[in-house]
């Protein structure tokens, strides 16, 4: 079946969400759930996030790949800038990732496709879209975290020019599915 790439809507926010929580091996359930409001479901937070605009969690920032009118996968990507004002991060198991970033790059927090459409090529589709953004923005090029036991997405990325930069070490907790390193990648 074709698929077609295209931005992403607000009425995405949902299915945004659904893939976010995929392909963040439990960061974003663990996020949501530090803003869920109680007795609020986690897939309900995401969504709410993503149906921002003017944000880097936004809709606005994501691309979808739909077959036949279904969303079959996304890519959430944003520009990285460096922000000498931000306040630290405290959060135990958010603080390691806080130094992983690299600045005037554009920086790829999801590529999510459901389990049927793996394999066919569309993460190499998303990547070239990614790398198309960077340069018309004038970036500096690609960047984002993976994690050391997902040895499979990692041997994707570095077969499509990207290379670890830096690591840290994940802190155990039960809502996250990994544990070991994390990985910055920048490509090129």
């Amino acid at each position: 079946m074709p698929v077609n790439f295209r931005a992403a809507v607000p009425a995405d926010a949902r299915d945004i969400a659904r893939l976010f929580l995929i392909s963040s091996e439990g960061a974003a359930a663990y996020i949501w759930s530090q803003l869920a409001e109680p007795g609020q479901e986690l897939l309900d937070v995401g969504a709410s996030r993503y149906a921002r605009s003017g944000v880097d969690f936004s809709y606005e920032n994501c691309l979808i790949a739909e077959s036949e009118g279904v969303v079959v996968g996304m890519m959430h990507s944003y520009v990285m800038r460096h922000d000498p004002d931000a306040e630290p991060v405290t959060d135990p198991v958010l603080a390691p990732y806080a130094d992983l970033e690299i600045p005037d790059t554009l920086y790829i927090s999801s590529l999510a496709l459901h389990e049927g459409w793996r394999g066919q090529g569309l993460g190499v589709q998303f990547l070239a879209h990614a790398r198309q953004r960077a340069e018309h923005l004038g970036l500096i090029g690609l960047s984002l975290i993976d994690y050391a036991a997902n040895t499979g997405a990692l041997r994707f990325y570095e077969r499509h020019g990207f290379r670890i930069v830096d690591s840290c070490q994940i802190i155990p907790h039960p809502m996250l599915g990994v544990t070991g390193k994390a990985y910055l990648m920048q490509y090129p």
